[in-house]
């Protein structure tokens, strides 16, 4: 027997760590992880029209609205604290360049703008990519010179550095560029930094893996690939972790003010080593739709408590590192936990 296994059998009865346990009042008093609204990030999406809100069947309780009903959304956001929003657009046409997304009278720049006028003190974050406004669905423009169609790294930077710009000029707080294209943060800084928008920071989707978690998005966002998939620019689940830290690394060093890992309850081991190698740095997690979507069809047929799962399972994503969380819940968790 252990040294340490037998410290601890001769301490019992002494020390009874159940004690810690017995009373709620003290159990609230010596947790150590704590949710808070202002720790939650409520994803948005944005389709063109007046009067819009459109349900999400494979997400329950979520719309796609017109900028007209997002300045009601965004008002009672506000209203409960939230840490902010982050917006999706799905415009009215697509096309091979998404060229919605690089446009002053895009969608996003028009909710931005009746957001922002509503309610100027709420945080405001972009999705920064091409899936939702290309028409084959995929994360940046083509190129064929290869002999087969890829994802153009180098030719889609120009565009999303266009499109931060685009969204900071319309009032966007700050820009989250999620395409997992090498080099974007970079190109984004130096986009912001000439238009003279050095003040706008930027949470980087770091390390983003190619996940089955992500198909009720497909619908919510309208970004489903036409043809193949994202595995040739967003992360293998079966990489080496190693990988994750390397791709969080080059953000870094890129100018990214923020990073954030995606999904978050399989990768809580990702969000523990990020937040281990980099303490001081703001680290995000984004609960994604599967993981809503799963709770939310196990809740209506009775299997699960849905309000206890998802304070446990967002406790677990914060215990595991990250300050904040992108999670569809968070208008519930508010109304939870008060």
């Amino acid at each position: 027997m252990s040294n340490e296994r037998h410290a601890e059998m001769s301490a019992f009865p002494t020390t009874r760590l159940r004690r810690l346990r017995y009373l709620p009042a003290v159990r609230e008093l010596v947790k150590e992880t704590r949710l808070s609204p202002a720790d939650l990030i409520l994803p948005l999406f944005v389709r063109p029209g007046k009067g819009v809100r459109q349900e999400i069947s494979a997400m329950p309780g979520n719309y796609q609205v017109s900028p007209d009903l997002l300045v009601d959304e965004v008002r009672r956001v506000a209203d409960q604290g939230l840490g902010g929003v982050i917006l999706f657009g799905i415009p009215a046409e697509k096309d091979a360049t998404g060229s919605d997304a690089v446009s002053d009278r895009g969608i996003v720049p028009q909710a931005v703008r009746e957001a922002k006028r509503a309610v100027p003190e709420l945080l405001l974050i972009t999705d920064v990519c091409f899936c939702e406004y290309t028409d084959h669905g995929h994360c940046g423009v083509f190129s064929e010179a290869t002999g087969r169609k890829d994802v153009d790294n180098d030719a889609t930077l120009r565009l999303l550095a266009e499109q931060a710009v685009v969204h900071a000029r319309a009032g966007a707080d700050m820009v989250a560029p999620s395409g997992m294209m090498d080099g974007m943060v970079g190109a984004i800084r130096q986009g912001l930094d000439a238009a003279d928008f050095a003040h706008v920071p930027i949470m980087s989707y770091a390390a983003k893996y190619a996940s089955a978690f992500y198909g009720p998005f497909r619908e919510a966002a309208e970004c489903a690939p036409k043809f193949g998939d994202r595995r040739s620019y967003q992360m293998d689940p079966a990489a080496a972790a190693e990988q994750a830290l390397r791709e969080v690394a080059l953000d870094l060093a890129e100018g990214a003010d923020l990073v954030m890992v995606k999904p978050a309850l399989a990768y809580l081991d990702i969000i523990r080593l990020v937040h281990d190698r980099w303490p001081g740095v703001p680290l995000a997690a984004y609960n994604v739709s599967g993981e809503f979507s799963m709770v939310k069809a196990a809740a209506q047929r009775g299997w699960l408590d849905e309000q206890a799962v998802v304070l446990e399972s967002l406790t677990a994503i914060k215990r595991a590192g990250a300050s904040i969380i992108l999670t569809y819940w968070a208008k519930d968790v508010v109304r939870w936990l008060t």
